[in-house]
Order: structure tokens, then sequence, then C-alpha cells
């Protein structure tokens, strides 16, 4: 990542509440054609998540703490605050001198803008406000949130202008909280009903209308420059499995998270 870092436009991508098994799943069948052509070997990474809910999440993903490998460890982070005794934190990892990602690269010249999506990113109070505040730029509107139909649409229109603003010489580090995933998502299933609720059917027609309107996104994100990409999800969420409903729960649909991350070329 050192070699990154200052290069490259960097783009953050959480794709809020997406379970592992449903990003699995529609890759499988062919149903997110945008997103798994740039699948490193057409797969999703099976990872844990860092917390059980957006704040924890987000939190610990702005600190450095990316969704972890599945698998024993220790594996080395992309990027670190500098930490005495950090057992992940290897040659490769890019170290920043700050409480946070957000102003290790704001340090390092990026202009930093997020694109809010679910209720920590609205800033319509002091818990709201914490997560967008790390930004030198932050947009959320209820277009925006979870209950918009079309939120997705309208973030990526407000990325492309975040985008096309930013003065070509400045890196950018582009950070979208996509809510479309999280409940209610029942309104994007043709024929589901508000009284049926959200399920893992409606739940896998949300990622479909993320899928088809991602490509916009990174096409801005890569117009500038080479860009490096980060998708994944910050939690899962659950519907009905175990007897459990929702997150901010130790279930294993809640802590296991699809991720992936690649290069996008530049103009």
């Amino acid at each position: 990542m050192n070699a990154v870092v200052g290069s490259h436009d960097i783009l953050l991508v959480t794709l809020d509440t997406l379970r592992y098994d449903v990003a699995v799943d529609l890759v499988a069948r062919g149903r997110l054609p945008r997103l798994a052509r740039h699948l490193p070997g057409g797969r999703w990474e099976r990872r844990h998540a860092p917390g059980s809910f957006t704040y924890a999440s987000h939190q610990a993903m702005f600190a450095g703490f990316l969704p972890t490998p599945a698998a024993p460890g220790p594996h080395p982070r992309l990027f670190a605050a500098r930490f005495a005794g950090s057992e992940t934190t290897a040659d490769g990892t890019y170290v920043f001198d700050a409480p946070d990602l957000v102003s290790g690269l704001a340090a390092a010249g990026y202009h930093t803008a997020c694109v809010g999506g679910v209720g920590f990113f609205n800033k319509s109070g002091a818990l709201g406000s914490v997560l967008p505040g790390l930004f030198r730029e932050s947009h959320w509107e209820p277009e925006f949130s979870v209950a918009s139909p079309t939120s997705f649409e309208a973030q990526v229109a407000r990325a492309e202008q975040v985008v096309a603003r930013t003065p070509a010489e400045q890196p950018l580090f582009l950070f979208v909280n996509v809510s479309a995933l999280h409940q209610p998502n029942w309104f994007h299933l043709p024929g589901a009903t508000p009284e049926a609720g959200d399920s893992w059917e409606t739940h896998a027609a949300a990622l479909e209308y993320v899928d088809r309107h991602i490509g916009r996104l990174l096409a801005a994100a890569s117009s500038r420059r080479r860009c490096f990409a980060i998708i994944c999800s910050d939690h899962g969420t659950a519907y009905g499995d175990g007897g459990y409903t929702g997150h901010r729960l130790a279930h294993d649909v809640v802590w296991t998270v699809p991720y992936t991350h690649f290069f996008l070329e530049g103009p």
C-alpha cells in the first residue's frame, strides 16, 4: 500500500448489512454481472466483520481494521495507525500517524469525501455526525437513506459530483456507505409487500439493484487516475436464522461478510 497511497485514488464502498451467503449465491448464479467482473478469480473473499453493527464496524475500519480473512492468521493489514506491538502491521502496510485512516490520508494530501447512507451518517444528531465528521467533505440526503427505493442511484449521482469537483492534481479518498441492503428492503423485490416484510430474497434483490448501478460509481472513481477499490460488507443480518432477526448480535450470518479489493485502471 505504500506504493498506492499518494499515486492512486482510493475508493472504499461498504455494502451495509450485506450477507456473505447472499453475495456468493448471486455471483454463482450470474446475477451480479457488473460486480463479478471485478472480483479476483470471480469470487468474493470470506471474511469476519470487525463489528456486529454499522457504528462499531466502521469505527474499526476507519482505524485500519478492515474485515479479517476468515482463516487462522495473523493477517497483515493494508492500513494501520502507528501502534507499538501491532502484529498485523507488515512491511507493505501503509502506516499513518493519526487516530484514523481518513485523517491519515488527508495528511498525505488526499481530499477525503463521504457519501453516507444509513442513519449513522445522517448528521441529524451528535451520534450521526461522528463518522461523517472524519471527512473534509460529507454528504447525506433523505434520498440516500434506507427508506428510499432509489437510494443508490442518488448516492452514485452525488459521488460523481464529488469526483468532478475535486482538483485533478489532488488524490481522492472516496467513501460510500450503501444503504440499499439494509432493512427495509422489501420494495426491491417485485411483488413483495410491506406486510410480508424483508427476507433473504428481498435482500438479494437489493443487491441486484446495487449491481445495476455500481458501474457508474466505479467509472467515476477511476476517471482521473488509477484507483484502488475496496468493496465489502460491514456486517451481515439475520432473517430468522437460528431464531434471530437483525444484527448487533453474535451469529455467523452477522459476523461473516464478503470482501474484495482490486485496481481500476485510470483514463
